[in-house]
């Protein structure tokens, strides 16, 4: 680096002087498997070698003024839904020796803020969400959680969001439009046309308004109409599953079987079918979709969609660590449904 050069050389800096895409520079520096043309790569490392570039990410957060560290904010920890991406972005972690720390923030909007603002005070390398905003434009007014990762991404922090949002950051989502179609489509083989579907809060922009979308319009597709009284919404939770199969036993229970857009819902549903006596399999076909490890101790075995939830964690921490792309970039992991006993052939 020439002499009296306070400022840390930069990744753009690197790339800005090899006359190469941020994309290219990085994959050369941080050994990505990808292929670089050698010409472009003897510029990258000759721009490295003049600039002074520190590739050690330790190194860089040192000299940088950022702590290195990685944050993890989810909204909850006892759904399980969200254990298995602690566990996907922990294990990555750990491959790459580096701390994470997690926060929980509930539903608290402002407590996530309030979160984000620690992870900004600890001046974190990285910080990871999920599940800790309403997605698809759903916040109204003042949105502290957007204030806040604003201001963390403008001071040098990176951000990756799990799940589908509107914001300017990398994402990692699964297709839940697709999921609820998936469901459709194996009940149709197995012979049901007709569905009721458990269909978690009665919100635009949530898991489960987007699998429910996908359902119906996977029905109508196939000649059938889904009314409005076939669609009951509750709580995305077990609680939530346990109060749509208490309003659907009071509907004289219309269908035969039971589209439910989460396994915690289908859970709760199976206990209040199961109270009122209804054989599950036998007189209700019902489904979920996740594929919790809690599944294992239910009989009979619930027929789900299941979701790559560890691959997703890993992938966004992966995602939060390469610094090559020049705009927001977003991965969409696919699930995939196992048929069990709680579907049998119509």
């Amino acid at each position: 680096m020439t002499s009296g050069h306070s400022r840390v050389a930069t990744l753009a800096d690197v790339a800005a002087r090899a006359g190469v895409s941020r994309a290219t520079a990085s994959r050369v520096l941080n050994g990505s498997t990808r292929v670089v043309a050698e010409e472009l790569r003897g510029r990258v490392l000759a721009a490295a070698g003049e600039l002074g570039y520190v590739a050690n990410t330790a190194a860089q957060a040192i000299v940088r003024g950022r702590s290195g560290s990685i944050g993890l904010l989810v909204g909850a920890i006892p759904d399980d839904y969200f254990n298995p991406i602690a566990v996907g972005v922990l294990n990555a972690a750990q491959r790459r020796q580096v701390m994470v720390t997690m926060a929980v923030s509930g539903d608290d909007h402002s407590q996530a803020a309030e979160i984000i603002a620690g992870f900004r005070a600890q001046r974190a390398k990285l910080l990871i969400l999920s599940g800790s905003r309403r997605s698809d434009g759903e916040v109204r007014g003042a949105d502290p959680v957007a204030e806040g990762l604003a201001a963390f991404s403008a001071e040098g922090g990176r951000v990756v969001l799990i799940g589908a949002h509107d914001l300017p950051y990398d994402c990692v989502r699964v297709d839940d439009h697709e999921v609820g179609r998936l469901m459709v489509q194996r009940y149709l083989e197995l012979g049901y046309r007709d569905l009721t579907i458990f269909a978690g809060e009665q919100a635009q922009g949530t898991p489960g308004s987007r699998r429910t979308a996908g359902a119906v319009a996977a029905l109508r597709e196939a000649g059938v109409e889904l009314g409005s009284d076939r669609i009951i919404h509750s709580p995305f939770t077990r609680d939530g599953g346990y109060i749509a199969a208490g309003e659907f036993i009071r509907r004289g229970r219309p269908t035969r079987a039971v589209l439910c857009v989460a396994d915690s819902v289908a859970l709760g549903a199976m206990a209040r079918l199961r109270e009122s006596g209804i054989a599950l399999g036998t007189d209700v076909a019902i489904s979920g979709v996740d594929d919790l490890v809690a599944l294992r101790d239910v009989t009979p075995a619930l027929t789900t969609v299941k979701l790559p939830w560890v691959e997703v964690g890993a992938k966004a921490f992966e995602l939060g660590l390469d610094e090559g792309a020049d705009a927001p970039r977003e991965i969409v992991m696919h699930g995939h449904v196992i048929t069990r006993e709680s579907t049998p052939p119509a």
